[in-house]
């Protein structure tokens, strides 16, 4: 008959412990949703036209105080700039439905980015709020940087100020970082923070 060795409760608890506290490693970034979308400017827009070019996407609601802070303080459109220096897509989308804050035709979104001095690669239109809801967008803005081979690298807020009171030297841009690191070729150090700002107006 074997013995049955029994180990003090302590050394138990501790082994699970340990091995409830091990890290899980980082899932492998995504697959990012296709989408074809009407550009504001005219024709349209399809995701798969940028594959090998990082891109970013950017959900707009023009009506929308968080986002009118953003573009009054010009924090999004120094970002515009700076991503397409290096090569990066910049697309704004609105999942705005009609009727509702921040919905825009084709020439108001033209005329709306223009008067703010915003210079994205394109103003997208999606009344039905049908790529919004693909991605999961939930706030304006709500950031996605997406990788030349097509994957979700970054999910989240543009910074951590989101009451917009923080010292600029202490204001994290999470979009920057991100790029910076998967541009580098190393793991993107935070994939996904909490969104803040309006909810998208989406369709009931």
């Amino acid at each position: 008959m074997k013995k049955v060795i029994l180990l003090p409760f302590a050394v138990v608890a501790a082994t699970a412990f340990l091995v409830a506290a091990k890290p899980s490693p980082k899932s492998a970034p995504e697959p990012a949703p296709s989408f074809s979308l009407p550009a504001s400017g005219g024709g349209t827009v399809n995701l798969a036209d940028f594959k090998g070019k990082y891109v970013v996407l950017e959900w707009w609601n023009h009506g929308c105080p968080v986002v009118q802070r953003h573009y009054r303080a010009n924090n999004i459109q120094t970002l515009q700039k700076q991503m397409k220096e290096k090569g990066v897509v910049w697309l704004s989308i609105c999942s705005s439905a009609p009727g509702a804050q921040g919905h825009v035709t084709g020439d108001e979104g033209s005329k709306v980015m223009k008067e703010s001095k915003g210079s994205p690669h394109a103003v997208l239109l999606d009344p039905t709020g049908e790529v919004g809801k693909k991605y999961g967008a939930k706030t304006t803005p709500h950031i996605f940087l997406i990788s030349p081979d097509g994957t979700t690298l970054y999910n989240g807020a543009i910074d951590n100020n989101s009451r917009g009171n923080l010292p600029a030297k202490e204001v994290v841009n999470y979009v920057v970082k991100a790029y910076e690191e998967a541009s580098a070729g190393k793991e993107v150090s935070e994939p996904k923070t909490r969104p803040y700002g309006c909810s998208v107006k989406y369709a009931n």
